[in-house]
Order: structure tokens, then sequence, then C-alpha cells
């Protein structure tokens, strides 16, 4: 049943993708294992590089029966790399690898079987990018359809995980179950048992994808991409958060109370039930606004406003890092993703670059203004902290530095930095209620614009320049009848362009007066704030 064709001396030729800690290695010396206990002839090798996540690596297997040898009278040589159309299984690890070997012609749809996870490790330039970078995968599963003479695409990652093992144990089954190679399920099994590591585990991973494969269907299903809002809880771990799960039920739309309770919580986890309460109250008065058109925009501001004045009441700050680089889950993750044993020690090494906003805007709000004053001070920072520290965060000195910081959260309210974000936030918001009465769909389009502001140090001076653009063409555009749909396009041109040159060329065209290109402004220091 599909099984790969051989053709008398010719070897059967696979390419395996995997990143760091995937274990491509330990599926490549299974099936050189189970391939040499059979009697084949069994070569391996690997040719590691940096792809645009993590250290990826090509692992190239070919294998040909005893048999052929001996009719050719000599032993066989064989390849060291793949070459492009002439492989003929192809496993990758993660669902991008999948469309790098397309792109590297390593699937041709007369001859390979493609077998892949669907599962995603994010690209650099997918977390990088201004919005919403994510790259579509069902574009990776049509192209296998094409490419491929037969795709097997499901979650194999998730396989794993269940099973307690990793997903080279669930990619091994996957091609057991796909009968792509000429051996029986029980030498499989048996190459996992000689392993001696892991091997209950492995079992229950391999038997996980071995029925995948086995009963997947002719056609691989588009990957659904939607994501299903939170869940709106009956009841909340203590009476504090009570009273704001009640407050939310009682006076907010059931429309928008699935993301305001996901602000509730990112909010809490940032800081405390007191500063979630806060996001309520300023989530009132927008509220109140779309209450006098009696709800016939969907509720289009508050539920604008309940996502996005939650991600700027958490802002990235120094507390903020420290906080999420010392908790024990990440420490779990690390360790998790390098494939560490319990007996291993994992040190992780941060890098961290502090420049004089950030120091300035973690001190008291008067002392962080009088700092940031300070040419010597300046002077001090840009000479020995900005060239960037590196902190081992799993040693002593490391962590407790860290952990230090991020015990300043109880500081928060009174330091500069918070000072800035909460006038930054108030006049944002209050440019939208502004504007609501006159023109409601560009009031919810500058909520929107809050998109652009993320991350910390020069990221989010980017995104700021930005903004802080598009709010001036807010207040220019009031009273068009075309307000709200140039923003959007504004907002989208900053958002797929990271130069800013085609921003630039559309608000050249439509802001009146002098008009000074993003990469000539700057964010008012903290000390104007």
């Amino acid at each position: 049943m599909n099984r790969i064709t051989l053709h008398p001396g010719t070897p059967i030729r696979i390419a395996i993708l995997a990143m760091g800690g995937q274990g491509g290695g330990v599926l490549a010396d299974w099936i050189v294992e189970m391939a040499e206990r059979a009697g084949w002839w069994a070569q391996t090798s690997s040719v590691p590089g940096v792809a645009q996540r993590t250290g990826a690596t090509v692992y190239y297997l070919e294998l040909l029966p005893e048999s052929a040898a001996q009719a050719a009278g000599r032993s066989p040589v064989l390849a060291m790399m793949p070459t492009p159309g002439d492989v003929d299984l192809v496993v990758a690890a993660e669902l991008m690898e999948a469309g790098r070997a397309m792109q590297r012609g390593l699937v041709t749809p007369d001859r390979t079987t493609l077998i892949t996870s669907t599962h995603r490790s994010y690209a650099v330039a997918e977390k990088a990018a201004p919005g919403n970078g994510i790259a579509d995968p069902n574009k990776v599963v049509d192209a296998g359809r094409a490419a491929a003479k037969r795709l097997l695409c499901f979650d194999l990652q998730q396989m794993a995980e269940r099973a307690g093992s990793v997903i080279s144990a669930s990619l091994f089954g996957a091609i057991a179950g796909a009968n792509a190679l000429p051996f029986a399920r029980t030498a499989f099994e048996q190459t996992i048992r000689e392993g001696g590591v892991g091997v209950e585990a492995s079992l229950r991973a391999f038997a996980f994808g071995f029925d995948a494969a086995a009963q997947a269907p002719a056609d691989v299903a588009p990957i659904d991409t939607s994501r299903p809002p939170p869940q709106v809880p009956e009841r909340a771990a203590n009476p504090q958060a009570q009273a704001l799960l009640d407050a939310v039920t009682r006076d907010f739309p059931a429309v928008a109370q699935p993301m305001l309770i996901a602000g509730l919580r990112r909010l809490i986890d940032f800081q405390d039930i007191a500063y979630a309460a806060e996001y309520l109250r300023t989530l009132g008065t927008l509220r109140e606004l779309d209450e006098r058109s009696g709800g016939a925009n969907d509720w289009a501001l508050t539920r604008a406003a309940a996502r996005h004045v939650a991600v700027a009441m958490s802002y990235d700050d120094v507390i903020r890092v420290a906080d999420l680089k010392t908790r024990g889950s990440r420490f779990a993750r690390v360790r998790d993703e390098v494939g560490a044993k319990p007996d291993q020690l994992v040190y992780t090494t941060e890098f961290m670059h502090p420049r004089l906003e950030e120091i300035c805007g973690a001190l008291p709000a008067g002392l962080g203004r009088q700092l940031e004053r300070s040419k010597a001070f300046s002077s001090f920072v840009r000479r020995h902290v900005e060239k960037g520290r590196r902190v081992r965060s799993g040693t002593l000195m490391g962590f407790l530095a860290l952990y230090c910081a991020a015990g300043m959260r109880r500081f928060r309210r009174g330091t500069l930095r918070h000072q800035v974000e909460t006038a930054h936030l108030r006049d944002w918001l209050a440019r939208a209620t502004r504007i609501a009465p006159a023109d409601y769909a560009l009031a919810v389009e500058v909520l929107e614009c809050r998109r652009l502001i993320k991350g910390y140090s020069g990221t989010h001076d980017r995104g700021d320049r930005r903004f802080t653009h598009l709010m001036d063409a807010a207040d220019q555009l009031l009273g068009r009848a075309d307000a709200a749909a140039t923003l959007h396009r504004l907002r989208e041109a900053a958002l797929a362009d990271e130069e800013g040159q085609a921003l630039d060329a559309q608000l050249a065209g439509l802001l009146r007066g002098p008009f000074t290109p993003l990469e000539e402004t700057r964010r008012p220091g903290y000390a104007a704030a």
C-alpha cells in the first residue's frame, strides 16, 4: 500500500529535516539500525545549518538491500547529500521544514512521500513582524498536495507530548504506519526497544504516529487556524477576583466578555487584582459610549478597547522581562526544548541590553527624570551598560539579580516608566472618546492602531513613532467621509512595512503642514513626560 518502489541497484533515499532538540539524529539512527539488522546496507549523513528559527539539520539516508550489492559484485557507494528530484521519502519534524524541503526541490510528484507534523515553531521574521506575521500553514499544505506523490500531515508533536516522549518517536511511527519502508512494524518496535532509553514512552508515541498514518485519509484536510475565544468562568479563585468576574458579566455585553476575561487574567499576572480593577473602570467609559448607540455597532468600541487597553497596561518594562525570565515554567520549557535529561544541568544565557530609557524608567519617577537629564549619567550608561551584558540566569548570582529586579513589581506604580505609559494611555483613550460621538468607526480605528506598539527597547520605539504619526493623521481625518477607511489603510501600511517607507509616502500626501519622516522622529524623552 503506497510503499516506496524498489528499483534494482538503486537505494531508497530519505531526507529528514528537523530543528535542534527534535531528535532528527535519533530518528535517522533508528532507521539505519533497523535496516542493518535486516541485512541492508545503510548510511546516514547530516548537513547542519542555521535556519530561520534555530539550528536546522538535514539528515540524509540511503538504504540498499544486500542482494543488490551482491548482484553488482561490489560494495555500494552511497551518496552523502540529497539531490533535488531524487528523494523517495521526506520526513519533516515541523510544518515549515516541509516547506523548506519543497523549496529545495526534494519533494517531487512522481516519487516522493512527504510526512510532516502540522505544529509550528515560529520563524524570527514571523515574531518580529510589526503586526501579525504568522504565515498561513495551509499554503504549505496546498503546496505539499501538488508537490508530493503522497502527503501525510498531522500533529505529531502533540502525539509525542501525549505519550510523554519526543517527536522522533511519533515520526518513526508515522513512517511505519504509512508503509513507506519495506520493514514490518515489529522491526520498528524492536529498534526502539534495543535503544534502551525511554522505551515505553517512545513506544506509546510510535503507536500514536502509526495509527494516524495508517488511518490517514487520501486527501489532507485544511489546518484549522481559528482561535476559540476564552471561556467566561462561573467562579473565580478568590473573592476579589470573583467581584471582577461579577462586574464583567453584569456590566458588559456578552460579545465583549471573553476578551475582558483574557485582559483581567493578563493584568493580574502583570501586576495585581487592584490593577485589573483599574482596567475595568477604564473600559467603563467606552462601554457607556457604546450604550448610547444601543449596541448598534456590535459593541465594536468596547471589544477593541478590551483587547488593546489590556495590552497597553501590561507594557514590557525591565520588571516584566526579569519576571518572565525567572519563572519556573520558563526553565521547564527550556529544558523540554533542548531535550535535557533529569540528571543534566541546563544554563541559559540572557543577553541584556538596557538603554538609558529602561534604566531611568525602572527608577522612582523623580529620580528617573533627574538622571535622564544628567549628561554625566547618560554618558556613563552609554559607555558601560548599553554595550550589552550576558547574564546566566541558571547561576545563583545571575538568578538573584533578575529575581530582585522582578521583585520591584510592588513599586511599579511609582516608577517613571509607569507614569509615561499611563500618560500615553490616557491621551490615546481621550482621543478615541473625543472622536467617537462624531465618527464611531474612526474611533474604533484609533483604538486598533495600538497594535503598532509592542515589545520593548528599539522595537517599542519604532512602533511608537508609527503610532504617533497615525494619531496625528486621525486628528486631521476627522470630518472626512472616508476617515476610518483611510486610517485603516495607513495602519495596514505601517504594519506591513518594517522600514516605514510606504507609510511615509502615504502620510506625506495626506498630512497638512511640515512632515517628519519616521526615521527622524523620536518619542519624547521620559524627562518630558
